[in-house]
């Protein structure tokens, strides 16, 4: 379809099932945009999940706004930056500040149960696609409450940028209902 695309890229463990990405791709529908949204199943390769992204917005026939949760987050802002594109972050993970060397291991995804590892070289290609942000891009969404990534972070790595910052709640974001309007008409839908 024609016209602006909204690509929402999902954190670590995650999937299209997510509810952020159910309830954003549930309203697209009901506006009848369904095909101006994509959620695509991101791999837990790092380079991969690049990839799989840079394809569809090399496909896309209009602008893209990209809409990253938690590590989502981190290949929005990748991304934007390659492509110069706008994003969404929603309690985005800050690579440079993290120790990754805490994600090495099995996990399992939180909608498939598909079991998978994350290794040392997954972590340095995470290092390796960090790129600063130009703030005229971005609008961070972030709640204090988180219990997995601490928003001073995000704060700082995106000072200059849109910030929305909201006390309470916690990494799934619990105030993300409230935004899915202004996230779509962000995108110029």
């Amino acid at each position: 379809m024609d016209g602006p695309l909204i690509l929402y890229l999902h954190g670590f463990c995650s999937s299209p099932a997510s509810w952020k990405s159910r309830l954003l791709g549930e309203e697209m529908a009901r506006r009848g945009l369904a095909g101006h949204f994509a959620c695509p199943q991101l791999s837990p390769v790092p380079d991969e999940a690049v990839a799989c992204a840079d394809a569809l917005i090399e496909e896309a026939d209009g602008r893209v706004l990209l809409v990253g949760s938690s590590l989502g987050g981190h290949y929005a802002n990748h991304l934007a930056e390659r492509h110069d594109l706008r994003a969404v972050l929603i309690n985005p993970a800050v690579i440079d500040r993290l120790d990754l060397g805490l994600f090495v291991g099995d996990h399992v995804n939180f909608h498939s149960g598909e079991a998978f590892t994350f290794s040392e070289a997954h972590a340095v290609q995470l290092k390796a696609q960090v790129r600063p942000p130009v703030p005229a891009r971005y609008w961070l969404l972030a709640e204090t409450g988180d219990e997995v990534l601490d928003v001073r972070q995000a704060e700082a790595f995106y000072a200059g940028c849109r910030q929305t910052i909201l006390p309470g709640g916690d990494h799934s974001f619990t105030k993300f209902p409230d935004f899915v309007s202004q996230i779509i008409e962000f995108a110029g839908l």
